[in-house]
């Protein structure tokens, strides 16, 4: 009975840990939220720019309780964004203590990085991609056969559209560092990276397909960016291999040396 016990114990010290991370995550969130709730009118007025930067001067609400459910989607979306970072610490911090030093020191470097890349993806999604979806998906206005196409999109409608942009291309942006991350704890090699890159086109395009709406345009501004990170992953591997080549050479002539 005591063997059982002393397994046991270990295994609900990290189930009481995970619970006080989770819950710790949740309070934040909820304080985001409600902070996020208060100025959700700024926050959908930031969002809705790629729109009217398109030229779409108006958006529509048929449900009576689609405008304000649309404001606490808002406020939800920008309180897990502003709150990633903390959600990735509490993560760490469940996650280190059962690594090695040295598995801490490779990791920690690409969990830090990742905050960065989520919002590059974001902001390359909100600044690149979104206008040019909207430029093409709009340009269907105008006259067709004597009657007037006119695009009326519904605040809940572009919301969908606008959050599966942001959410799609930061998610996407973060596959560099997953890549180097598996690559480091040794569950795929540079070699087999190399060798995949046709699955990898069919991967981006299987990711794009999901992520973005269902148009061949925004599909493909999510593809390129996806494979050419696909692509920087195997370029940064290979550097980070030359650099410890070289100091192990190093080292190597240093102790022959002495």
């Amino acid at each position: 009975m005591r063997d059982i016990d002393d397994t046991k114990a270990p295994l609900l010290e990290h189930l009481i840990e995970l619970r006080k991370r989770l819950l710790l995550s949740f309070g934040v969130l909820v304080v985001l939220f409600f902070a996020c709730l208060a100025y959700a009118k700024m926050i959908f007025a930031f969002l809705v720019q790629p729109l009217l930067a398109a030229g779409q001067g108006k958006v529509i609400y048929t449900d009576i309780f689609e405008a304000f459910f649309v404001e606490v989607k808002v406020a939800l979306f920008a309180a897990l964004m502003l709150g990633f970072p903390f959600f990735a610490i509490q993560m760490w911090k469940f996650v280190a203590p059962g690594l090695y030093a040295r598995e801490k020191k490779a990791l920690l470097p690409f969990l830090l990085l990742t905050p960065f890349f989520f919002i590059g993806g974001a902001a390359f999604a909100y600044y690149v991609a979104m206008p040019w979806a909207l430029h093409f998906l709009l340009s269907f206005q105008g006259d067709v056969g004597g009657i007037q196409r006119e695009a009326l999109p519904g605040v809940g409608n572009y919301l969908n559209f606008c959050t599966r942009f942001l959410f799609g291309f930061g998610v996407a942006f973060l596959t560099p560092i997953l890549l180097m991350i598996l690559e480091r704890a040794g569950l795929i090699t540079l070699e087999q990276l190399t060798k995949s890159r046709r699955y990898a086109i069919v991967a981006s395009a299987a990711v794009s397909a999901v992520l973005t709406p269902p148009d061949a345009v925004s599909m493909l501004l999510l593809l390129v960016p996806l494979y050419s990170l696909y692509e920087l992953a195997i370029l940064a591997i290979r550097l980070t291999h030359w650099r410890r080549s070289r100091k192990e050479a190093a080292s190597a002539n240093g102790g022959s040396a002495s």
